[in-house]
Parts: C-alpha cells; structure tokens; sequence
C-alpha cells in the first residue's frame, strides 16, 4: 500500500485524466434506472462484455420489473446462462423485481439503505446505480479501483470501503462525479493486476507505485 498522495497531486491526476476523457461512461449497457441495477448486480464476477452479450435480448424484452416477472425465472436464465452464477442470479432478479414492485412502486429507489434491500445488490451495486443513474458521487469501488487506489497512492485503504472513504475524503470536489469511471478504466487498460503499462501511463510521473514496470 502505498503512502496517501498530496492534494496537489491528486488533483493534477484527475486534471490528466479529464483532458484524455472529459465524460468517462460505465460498459455496462442499460435504457433505463430498473436494467442498469440488474445489468450491475450480473456483472458480479463477469465482465461487462459478457453481461452486455446476455442482456440485449433479455433487456429487449424485459425492461421493466412487471416484464421481468412476467418472464419468470426460467426465462432470465434463458438470457442469461453464458454469464457465471446465472441460476443464483436469476433468481436475485426476480427477487428483486418483486421487490421493487411490492415496496417501491416499481420504481429503483434513490438511496443506498433501499438500494441495498434488493435481493443481489450490495453497496458496489447501489453506488453505481447511484452514480450513473441519479447523479450523486459515489464511489464503487471494485478490485481495479481498489488496486489503484493502494498501488498509485491515490486512495489507499485497508478495504473496500476504506478505499471508498479515501477517494471521497481525498479527490477534488470537480472530479468527484467521474472519479470512479476514470480509476476503473485506468485499472482496466493501463494499471493492470499483473502486468501494469507504466511506460504507457499518463500519471507515471506522479503515482507512488515502487515497482514500476517502464
């Protein structure tokens, strides 16, 4: 982990990555607050691409709470069945497309706490929904943020959330909006698990990280 970067610094990370993608966009592909929650919560060990591939059709044809249930659980699984878990999380749809019905009008809430009653979303989940569907700062925080955040010294944090809490405490207000989209993909395509492209890196000059590949 490395040490807590400067608030300088910081901010002429976020600067950087601002210029290269003023508008960071989440991969995930949704019409609507109701298939960017569920899109979200199947995306839990897949990738985006794999999610994407299942939910056109089903989301073609489901894309509301009373069409999920309409469709019923062996339905979603039909959509589904290439991305891992898809049983569980078909099951979790329904679910939650129950409980959107029953308890919120079949309407996504816009808090955290309602958002995490859902049946298959977590926190992750409802920031992100929160994020990218109502316009409120939270941070999701996943394995490439929260790589990131320790590796470079941007957000370092014993966890998850002690990473979320960091980016919050730590990055500039203007960028708060976009900082998780931009760590994600900085994660993603530059500062990988394995292998990260540091010669490639827009921030290698300011990042703590004391293994660098260049």
């Amino acid at each position: 982990m490395a040490k807590q970067l400067p608030f300088g610094t910081i901010h002429e990370i976020f600067s950087r990555f601002q210029v290269r993608c003023a508008e960071p966009k989440g991969e995930l592909e949704h019409t609507n607050a109701f298939t960017l929650v569920v899109a979200v919560a199947l995306s839990a060990q897949a990738t985006d691409k794999g999610v994407n591939k299942a939910t056109r059709g089903l989301f073609a044809i489901a894309d509301t709470p009373q069409k999920m249930l309409a469709l019923g659980e062996e339905g979603v699984v039909e959509h589904i069945r290439t991305i891992g878990l898809y049983r569980n999380k078909a099951k979790n749809v329904i679910k939650l497309s129950r409980r959107l019905i029953d308890d919120y009008g079949g309407e996504v809430p816009s808090s955290r706490a309602a958002l995490q009653t859902l049946p298959g979303v977590g926190r992750k989940t409802a920031n992100v929904v929160l994020n990218m569907w109502f316009g409120h700062p939270a941070q999701a925080v996943d394995t490439h943020i929260d790589r990131v955040g320790n590796r470079t010294g941007i957000a370092p944090g014993k966890d998850v959330i002690a990473v979320e809490k960091s980016i919050e405490d730590n990055v500039p207000v203007e960028f708060a909006q976009h900082a998780h989209h931009w760590l994600i993909l900085h994660g993603r395509y530059t500062c990988k698990a394995r292998k990260p492209e540091c010669s490639e890196c827009l921030i290698n000059d300011l990042c703590a990280f004391e293994d660098k590949i260049m």
